[in-house]
């Protein structure tokens, strides 16, 4: 189990810039060391209408593009709400980037109220995340969010 409030401590020491792309890669790698039982940690953004674009990540290369009406980064960006799958294979219409992954979860990044990306986690370990885990993440995703100027360049160009 993680300590999420130690973790939020010490991301809102790493992220010492506005600027996003730095904070994107920071807030990845970060969780991949920090948060055990994870293959994948990495940002999806919005740089296309309805189609999220590969961003900064850690772990094995990554599907991309990924339409809104795809897997679970897909409904957490057309949702704006937190996906917490607790077996992807029973998920419709997830997407296998990497066959060891077992569970998921996706945080929608909200900017301005238009949709910015998303932070997706994987796990080979099916039921990784816990409603805890899922609390701690959020956390985590407003302290990059507040840390990060997400204006620069513009979500939608």
């Amino acid at each position: 189990m993680s300590d999420y409030a130690l973790l939020a401590r010490q991301l809102e020491t790493l992220l010492d810039t506005r600027d996003w792309l730095t904070n994107t890669a920071q807030t990845c790698a970060f969780i991949k060391h920090e948060i055990g039982d994870l293959n994948w940690a990495g940002f999806y953004l919005q740089r296309q209408p309805r189609t999220l674009i590969l961003g900064p990540f850690q772990g094995l290369p990554a599907c991309n593009p990924i339409a809104f009406d795809k897997g679970v980064c897909g409904a957490a960006a057309t949702t704006r709400r937190t996906q917490r799958v607790a077996d992807v294979h029973a998920f419709p219409g997830h997407i296998a980037c990497d066959a060891a992954s077992r569970s998921e979860l996706v945080v929608p990044i909200v900017h301005d109220d238009e949709l910015w990306g998303v932070l997706d986690l994987d796990s080979p370990r099916p039921e990784r995340f816990s409603e805890d885990d899922q609390r701690g993440i959020e956390r985590l995703v407003e302290i990059f969010v507040a840390a990060s100027d997400l204006s620069t360049p513009s979500a939608t160009s």
